[in-house]
């Protein structure tokens, strides 16, 4: 008998391959979370404040008027610190054990949320804070940085990197306030904001597509150039007093607007907030959806490629760089016909940077990026409200710088390593 012998069978050749895939852990957002949980555990154990807590739901425009919501303050932050300690221990133990190497949403989002009423709780100790106004307030700041970073997803998704979105929220602020002025018309006043923003952009896409300049160093020069440029005409030209007619009222939607806490929330602004609304929807489906969404994104992903099968990619980024401007400008006209009422020289202070980081902190996706926006503002009118109430509990240069202490522990700590359009800020040659 002669002995079998066994030979290694080849994989048959419309058999799967299968990649391995590196998993890189990285340790630095359940630090972060450990951080912020120490922070509480300090606050609840080593500065204990007695008291009572109110949080008011009601505003004084609100048909119906509810109580505001008492909180024992010391029992409830010491058992939200608790949860915070081990809501941290868990995100040590998703990193470290877990099939995926970045922390659950989920937990970051239930995280985040029980550390604010933490905060709020120890800082408003015996007093009370009108919680529908911080919210109400969070939004409006919001506002011009979501029409910021919706431009900025556009052009960066298209291939052209956005730092001059300050420049554009700046020039669409002027240019708003001085036809508002000179023509009492809101509606010529915002489409002269759209045509500023535009404007910009049409300068950044020219250089760093036509001449092929870099994308960053354009956009530096611009927000220095709209800088000058309105801090001079501001000065010649008084735009102190925008007519009424020039201005956007706050337009209640019936019924909605007097739902409690998310009536005045949602439906009791001006038109450019509902505006914004449409303009958030619109962006995410273009994007998503349609044919001009596709062809944006391949031309920010793949020119080369995009160019192979028809598609002008010189014309395509300009014309969504030109949309982007526009877009980012009527948020500058928020600024000057909304929000505050007239311009003053640099009025924007620094929203378009935080704009573009709300861009970043979203991955380019326009819905992260509006959320990023809304947690910066949140920071912002947090920082108001806290001062308005009198708070004194935490220094007033931390309020002060509270927003863009965010603004970088958001992007630099947990954003991470992300990959952004694999084309932008490249320039494309056609062969």
């Amino acid at each position: 008998m002669s002995a079998q012998t066994s030979t290694p069978v080849a994989p048959a050749a419309d058999a799967p391959i299968v990649l391995e895939k590196a998993v890189v852990r990285s340790p630095k957002a359940p630090v972060i979370l450990g951080v912020f949980a120490l922070l509480a555990l300090l606050a609840a154990f080593a500065f204990p404040r007695t008291g009572t807590t109110r949080f008011g739901l009601s505003t004084s425009r609100d048909a119906l008027q509810f109580d505001p919501i008492a909180v024992a303050t010391q029992p409830a932050v010491a058992v939200t610190a608790v949860l915070l300690a081990l809501l941290a221990i868990a995100a040590a133990v998703f990193v470290a054990r877990g099939r995926a190497a970045k922390v659950p949403l989920w937990l970051v989002v239930v995280f985040a949320v029980l550390f604010v009423f933490a905060f709020l709780t120890w800082a408003v100790a015996d007093g009370l804070l009108p919680f529908t106004g911080l919210l109400v307030g969070a939004l409006g700041v919001s506002t011009p940085l979501i029409f910021g970073a919706l431009g900025g997803v556009l052009s960066e998704r298209v291939g052209v990197v956005n730092v001059a979105i300050e420049g554009q929220l700046l020039f669409g602020a002027f240019s708003a306030a001085l036809v508002g002025v000179a023509t009492g018309n809101a509606a010529a006043a915002l489409v002269a904001a759209a045509v500023a923003g535009m404007l910009v952009s049409f300068v950044l896409a020219a250089f760093s597509i036509k001449y092929l300049v870099d994308q960053v160093i354009v956009g530096v020069v611009l927000n220095v150039l709209v800088t000058g440029l309105t801090t001079f005409l501001a000065g010649v030209i008084d735009l102190d007093k925008i007519p009424a007619g020039a201005r956007f009222p706050t337009v209640p939607i019936p019924l909605l607007s007097e739902i409690p806490v998310v009536g005045p929330l949602l439906f009791r602004h001006s038109l450019l907030v509902y505006f914004m609304y449409i303009a958030v929807f619109a962006v995410w489906f273009g994007l998503n959806k349609t044919r001009w969404g596709l062809r944006l994104r391949a031309v920010g992903e793949h020119p080369k490629a995009a160019d192979t099968v028809g598609i002008n990619v010189a014309r395509t980024r300009f014309w969504n760089v030109s949309l982007a401007g526009a877009i980012a400008g009527i948020g500058g006209a928020y600024l000057s016909l909304d929000a505050i009422g007239l311009f003053s020289k640099e009025m924007t202070n620094g929203a378009g940077f935080i704009a573009l980081a709300a861009v970043i902190f979203g991955r380019w996706d326009p819905v992260r990026a509006v959320l990023a926006a809304l947690l910066f503002g949140f920071a912002t009118s947090l920082q108001n409200s806290l001062s308005a109430a009198g708070v004194t509990a935490v220094p007033k240069e931390f309020l002060l710088m509270l927003p863009y202490l965010i603004t970088v522990l958001a992007v630099a700590g947990l954003v991470g390593q992300v990959r952004g359009p694999a084309a932008a800020g490249k320039p494309y040659i056609k062969s």
